[in-house]
């Protein structure tokens, strides 16, 4: 079954997108705008053992649900052509926009993988996956985890950036009435 873009209106400007994936692109903005501050709190030195131990399971297995939901989204995007831009919009908004979704979806990935692989190579559990049983993709290797520690580390100022950037874009959007913003809102409904 194939999610077709939903067609044009004058409305929006242009054609929307379906609501599943109106509802999967908020449950991910959700889900990473929660996650970025429990990663911030976690690291706070005087921080209760068991509190501690907690934002870092909320974390890690967060982290596995939205590598699971944007794997999920890049299969949409690369089976599914995404809906058109309004016409008014100019190309190099249009190149722009695509090249900051594609960014954006890889830091997702590299920030989901590194922290993977910083957990798996340092001997740590991921819950969610232990539970289910599922192996151990990484070796332990502290080398390994300090690698991908590094990676994870950095890459949160490259993503939080992005999101910054596509977050403002898409107020201004918004703002301007021009039918961006309504090609993925609301997640729900019409």
């Amino acid at each position: 079954m194939t999610m077709k873009a939903e067609t044009a209106t004058p409305a929006t400007g242009g054609g929307r997108y379906p609501v599943p994936v109106r509802f999967l692109h908020w449950i991910v903005a959700v889900m990473i705008i929660a996650t970025i501050p429990v990663a911030n709190i976690m690291q706070q030195d005087g921080l209760a053992r068991s509190t501690q131990d907690l934002l870092f399971i909320l974390h890690k297995n967060g982290g596995v649900i939205i590598f699971l939901l944007v794997v999920a989204r890049i299969l949409w995007r690369v089976l599914t052509p995404a809906p058109p831009m309004p016409a008014q919009m100019p190309g190099w908004q249009v190149a722009a926009a695509k090249a900051a979704h594609w960014a954006l979806y890889a830091m997702l990935l590299v920030m989901t993988v590194s922290g993977y692989v910083r957990v798996r190579a340092g001997g740590f559990p991921v819950e969610m996956l232990d539970a289910l049983g599922v192996p151990h993709f990484v070796p332990r290797s502290d080398a390994l985890a300090e690698t991908a520690q590094s990676i994870h580390s950095t890459g949160r100022f490259i993503l939080v950036a992005l999101i910054l950037l596509h977050v403002g874009a898409a107020l201004q959007h918004a703002f301007r009435r021009d039918g961006v913003f309504g090609r993925i809102w609301p997640p729900l409904g019409r």
